[in-house]
């Protein structure tokens, strides 16, 4: 149990013996730097309980902890705070605990406990992966390692948006301009093969409806009376009846995709345990509208269209089934959830990463699921996230002025090499150990930029500064767990041994941020926000260099203290190691 927990129950303990009156939560904060004490407790929020002077109460307090809790030494209160001080030998045991565990902070999933699956990527089969991708990619992966660290079994999947009209643009350009070139003739990857295509139907439509025009229709009518509109709107339906030359043409493109999507995934760092095809789920949820109907969930409209009507939840009506008997996305989505938790029996919640555009739509899929009466649907969650935005401006799949994201990392790469080289850091490394190098930087620093944000917010990712070595970046926390690793390789003595020593006020204030680390693992888990572990492993790697830079590590004459100071140096370099293994980022040895 940490000195926070321990703190909270003698501190509610207290308050009803003393007050005869419970409070539901305890409120801390650290300590403020011209005060004595390690941890602070906010009274104030204490007297909605009971009335009366705020210093009054923290004293009372205060005599009732100190007396009670063996672990807290003396107290003083200002105004409303009551700040307490921790005994060193508290902080010591507690290392020593925890310095040989290469879990720490991580719980082991339950036997009994329901896993989540997680929902990120889910891209479309007619263009590369973008910018809006990656961020969407990096989310859903640190989300899915973060919820598996704090107890939960965990399955990463993904939708692949793999039919519709969008895809048939794509085939129908190629089939009318492709001459036939392949990846292997073009050198091509398959989904940029197949991306260009995609830019090449609409550059044709653009001109075929600007000759429409011309001719006198409206551009309404000309955007529908286009040639090529009206062939892939053929070539959607010859699909859906299994014309057996157009699947064959969408089977091969969409593999040309699937590999080039498999390249981009492995250079990203992120994987997927199962995945789920539109093409076999877009069929999925008419069954359930009908039960829907029995049970008076939905109901329908004299031209046969079903609805759910949910104004009385402040929202409103919405479509599940068209008056032709198709399905809309919202049916296919019900069906979908449904499916899954059919395939996966000890699924009990699920996490979709999808764009803050979509809000209303998982709003509404999230209560339709509900009224269906499926006991997991109250634990569904909307991973919601806003754009990201390039000084250069927005982007734009079917003009072709995407970020592409293979070309994204290459850029972070070369921009980490153009600065190390800059720097000079890299003397005695072989070519080979430079390159990779480059690598671990330059996607590090795009990872931690995105993910340091929280992910409701819009970023403005610039990758110049994103590869910085000062500041909150990931090269600066990257830099620091090298520097750690070059302090051990030079400590040629044995450090293993357990020591007692009286903690230096930086020691024990760097062993108070690492005791936070399981705490904090917990909270980005209840929050599905990686940004609270990246910067958690931030505030760690400043303590560590205000540490680094008062006190001697291998220059420490006291022996103890010296054995002491490498092991602290390697448990926070461990826990930076961990902390970015749950946000998919990698950490050099040297740098």
């Amino acid at each position: 149990m940490s000195i926070q927990n321990i703190i909270e129950t003698k501190v509610k303990e207290g308050f009803l013996a003393l007050y005869q009156t419970e409070i539901p939560s305890v409120e801390f904060q650290a300590t403020r730097k011209e005060f004595e004490g390690d941890i602070t407790v906010v009274v104030f929020p204490m007297l909605r309980y009971k009335k009366g002077n705020p210093a009054v109460i923290g004293e009372d307090l205060g005599k009732y902890v100190v007396e009670n809790v063996a672990e807290i030494t003396n107290y003083n209160v200002v105004k409303g705070f009551l700040n307490l001080v921790i005994d060193d030998a508290f902080y010591t045991n507690f290392f020593n605990a925890i310095y040989a565990d290469v879990n720490y902070g991580f719980v082991s999933p339950k036997e009994d406990e329901k896993a989540v699956m997680v929902e990120y990527s889910s891209p479309n089969t007619n263009k590369p992966l973008h910018l809006g991708h990656v961020r969407n990619n990096l989310l859903g992966y640190a989300v899915a390692e973060i919820i598996k660290a704090s107890g939960k079994k965990v399955y990463k999947t993904q939708i692949i948006n793999d039919r519709g009209i969008h895809i048939c643009k794509s085939m129908l350009a190629w089939e009318k301009f492709g001459n036939g070139e392949t990846p292997e003739s073009t050198g091509l990857k398959g989904d940029k093969l197949v991306g260009n295509y995609y830019v090449k139907f609409d550059q044709e439509y653009k001109k075929e409806i600007s000759e429409l025009i011309a001719t006198g229709k409206t551009e309404e009518e000309a955007k529908k009376e286009a040639p090529l509109f009206v062939e892939a709107q053929q070539m959607l339906r010859d699909w859906e009846a299994g014309n057996e030359k157009v699947v064959d043409l969408w089977e091969k493109m969409n593999q040309w995709v699937y590999d080039g999507f498999d390249i981009t995934y492995k250079n990203m760092g992120v994987d997927f345990d199962n995945l789920y095809y539109e093409s076999n789920t877009y069929l999925l949820g008419k069954d359930v509208v009908a039960q829907g109907l029995e049970k008076g969930v939905f109901y329908k409209k004299e031209d046969g269209s079903v609805w759910c009507n949910l104004t009385d939840e402040g929202l409103d009506e919405k479509i599940v089934l068209r008056s032709d008997g198709t399905a809309v996305y919202m049916t296919q989505d019900i069906g979908t959830a449904i499916q899954r938790v059919k395939d996966y029996s000890d699924v009990g919640g699920m996490v979709y990463t999808v764009g803050n555009e979509q809000d209303y739509h998982f709003q509404v899929l999230f209560l339709i699921l509900k009224k269906l009466g499926f006991d997991w649907a109250k634990n569904l969650y909307h991973l919601s996230y806003g754009m990201v935005d390039l000084p250069s401006g927005k982007m734009k799949s079917r003009e072709g002025t995407v970020v592409d994201a293979d070309d994204l990392m290459v850029e972070m790469s070369d921009t980490a090499k153009a600065i190390s080289e800059e720097l000079g850091k890299l003397d005695g490394y072989s070519d080979e150990e430079k390159n990779e190098l480059y690598k671990t930087i330059g996607l590090g620093a795009l990872k931690y930029f995105i993910l340091k944000v929280d992910p409701k917010k819009r970023i403005l990712f610039d990758p110049k500064s994103s590869v910085d070595f000062q500041g909150n970046t990931g090269p600066f926390i990257q830099y620091t767990y090298a520097r750690i690793q070059s302090i051990i390789r030079k400590a040629d003595f044995d450090y293993s041994k357990g020591v007692s020593i009286d903690l230096h006020e930086k020691e024990k204030e760097l062993l108070k941020q690492l005791e936070l680390y399981p705490e904090t693992v917990q909270q980005a888990a209840a929050n599905y926000s990686p940004a609270i572990i990246a910067n958690y492993t931030y505030d760690l790697v400043k303590e560590f260099n205000s540490f680094y830079q008062n006190v001697s590590i291998l220059g420490e004459e006291n022996q103890d203290k010296k054995i002491f100071r490498v092991q602290l140096a390697k448990k926070v370099a461990d826990t930076i190691k961990s902390a970015f293994s749950l946000l998919g980022i990698n950490v050099p040895e040297r740098m």
